[in-house]
């Protein structure tokens, strides 16, 4: 979806390598994820700005929407079967709903040899934490570029590095006032072995 004459871009920030931000994002809002320098995944979160219990949830988006190879057009809903935000602008196609974020047990489990890292679930808690957003309330994120294929045969799943190039970017429109969590993923599978930054916009309508 191109961006119409009376959308206009409110702010535009970048995430450093390997950390989280959290902000508000008002109903009709486009926020605009971005890979600046390709290959980098971003998890995402949503809470309702009003009531914080109600939150982003893969299996209702899976049950709704009956994919789970969400991209343009797919919705991604809340554990209480509404609409939070619609994916409205896709370059990439291929992200992740099935994984939670990457944690310091993460890094333990998967990565033995290297030292350990909060992960997204860490900063993703630091950071939501001023919202009210307990590390208990925080669920399976939607990992914007992740690259998961699942075997059909088995189910198996793998990590692979991801598809998105420089400039790739995911658009979404809010749906209902939100708080979202987003990151610069810290995984090393998930980004192919490297770390970069993540940048993001958000666009209103009618400025």
């Amino acid at each position: 979806m191109p961006l119409s004459r009376s959308a206009q871009p409110v702010s535009s920030f970048r995430i450093a390598p390997r950390s989280g931000v959290a902000f508000r994002l008002r109903k009709g809002e486009f926020l605009d994820v971005i890979d600046p320098e390709g290959g980098q995944v971003s998890d995402l979160l949503a809470f309702n700005g009003e009531d914080v219990r109600e939150v982003i949830s893969n299996g209702r988006t899976f049950d709704y929407e009956e994919t789970i190879q969400l991209t343009q057009g797919n919705c991604l809903w809340s554990n209480r079967s509404r609409r939070m935000l619609t994916i409205v602008e896709d370059t990439v196609g291929s992200h992740d709903f099935l994984l939670t974020p990457c944690s310091e047990d993460t890094f333990r489990h998967f990565y033995p040899d290297k030292p350990v890292h909060r992960g997204c679930f860490g900063n993703l808690a630091e950071a939501l934490a001023p919202f009210g957003v307990e590390r208990d309330a925080i669920p399976c994120a939607f990992n914007v570029f992740m690259n998961v294929p699942v075997e059909q045969a088995t189910g198996k799943l793998a990590v692979l590095p991801p598809t998105s190039k420089p400039g790739d970017r995911l658009r979404l429109q809010a749906e209902m006032d939100l708080v979202i969590g987003l990151t610069a993923c810290s995984a090393y599978a998930s980004n192919g072995g490297t770390f970069k930054p993540i940048d993001y916009r958000v666009v209103a309508e009618g400025v």
